[in-house]
C-alpha cells in the first residue's frame, strides 16, 4: 500500500469550480477557499455589482470569474450554463449554494413567496445539476467530480427561534435530493454530498443573530457561531481527493447544535 501524503490526499489545486450564490456569506467562504488554493472559481448571483465585487476580492488571491444570474428561472440557468461551457470543457466542483428565505407568519404566510423559496432552494439546484451534467461527467473522467449541495439544519430540525415556513422543507428537501442524485451519478463517478450549516455570519442570518445570538451561542455545544474556516475546511475536504468514497452525505456544520436537546436551529 502506498504511503498517503497530506499534501496530495488534500490537495485541490488545478480545479474548475462553480459555486453559486458566491458573492455573499457562506458561498463567498467556500469561494474564498477554493481561490487560495489553486482551484479556478466561477461564482454566480442575481446581483451584478456583488458578483463583480467578489470577483476583484478573489482575484486577489487567486482565479476568479463572475457570471451574474438568477438560477431561480430558466432562462437564467440557460444563460449561466452557456457562458461556462463557453469557457470550459469540464467542472470539477459545482457548490449548490444559491438560497432565500421568507419570513411571514402561519396565516399569513403568501404563496408567491413559499413558490420563491422552492424555486430557488430546491428546484433551482435540480435543474442547473441537470443541465451541467455533461461538464460534470467530463470532469469525473478526470478523478471524480464533486456536486456539494447547502443545506441547513433547519432541514433537520424545527427551528423554534425563527419559524420559516418553505424555508425548513425546502432545506430537508435538498438533504433528500443530495441522495438520490448520489444513487444516480455515483456510477458516473459524480459524488454528490450536502452540507446542512448551523448559524454562520450572513445577510440571510443577520436578523436572527441580531436578535437572538447569545442565546444560539448559549445553547451550542462548542460555544460559538460558525467560522469561515469552518466552512473552508468541509468544502476543501469534500472536494478533495480524500473524500472520493463519501457519497449521499448530508453533514451538520453547527457545533452540535442539532443533537442538542430542545436546540435552537437558524438555518444557513
Amino acid at each position: 500500500m502506498d504511503t498517503v501524503k497530506i499534501a496530495s490526499l488534500f490537495d485541490v489545486s488545478g480545479k474548475v469550480a462553480l459555486v453559486t450564490g458566491g458573492s455573499r456569506g457562506i458561498g463567498l467562504m467556500i469561494a474564498r477557499a477554493y481561490a487560495a488554493n489553486g482551484v479556478r472559481v466561477y461564482i454566480t448571483s442575481r446581483k451584478r455589482d456583488a458578483c463583480e465585487a467578489a470577483e476583484r476580492e478573489l482575484g486577489a488571491i487567486g482565479e476568479c470569474i463572475a457570471i451574474p444570474a438568477d438560477l431561480s428561472n430558466a432562462e437564467g440557468r440557460a444563460a449561466l450554463v452557456a457562458t461556462l461551457s463557453a469557457r470550459e470543457d469540464r467542472l470539477d466542483i459545482l457548490v449548490n449554494n444559491a438560497g432565500t428565505t421568507w419570513g411571514a407568519p402561519f396565516t399569513e404566510y403568501p404563496e408567491d413567496g413559499f413558490d420563491k423559496v422552492l424555486d430557488t432552494n430546491l428546484k433551482a439546484p435540480f435543474f442547473l445539476t441537470r443541465e451541467l451534467l455533461p461538464l460534470l461527467e467530463a470532469g469525473g473522467e478526470r478523478g471524480s467530480a464533486r456536486i456539494i449541495n447547502i443545506g441547513s439544519i433547519d432541514g433537520i430540525n424545527v427551528p423554534r427561534l425563527a419559524p420559516n415556513y418553505a424555508y425548513g422543507p425546502s432545506k430537508a428537501a435538498v438533504h433528500h435530493l443530495t441522495r438520490v442524485l448520489a444513487v444516480l451519478l455515483g456510477r458516473r463517478n459524480i459524488r454528490v454530498n450536502a452540507i446542512a450549516p448551523g448559524p454562520f455570519d450572513s445577510k440571510m442570518t443577520e436578523w436572527t443573530l441580531t436578535e437572538y445570538r447569545d442565546q444560539i451561542i448559549s445553547r451550542c455545544p462548542v460555544g460559538r457561531i460558525g467560522r469561515p474556516d469552518d466552512m473552508a475546511g468541509i468544502a476543501l475536504y469534500l472536494a478533495s481527493p480524500g473524500a472520493d468514497y463519501l457519497n449521499g452525505v448530508v453533514i451538520p456544520l453547527d457545533g452540535g447544535i442539532s443533537i442538542e436537546n430542545g436546540n435552537m436551529s437558524t438555518g444557513e
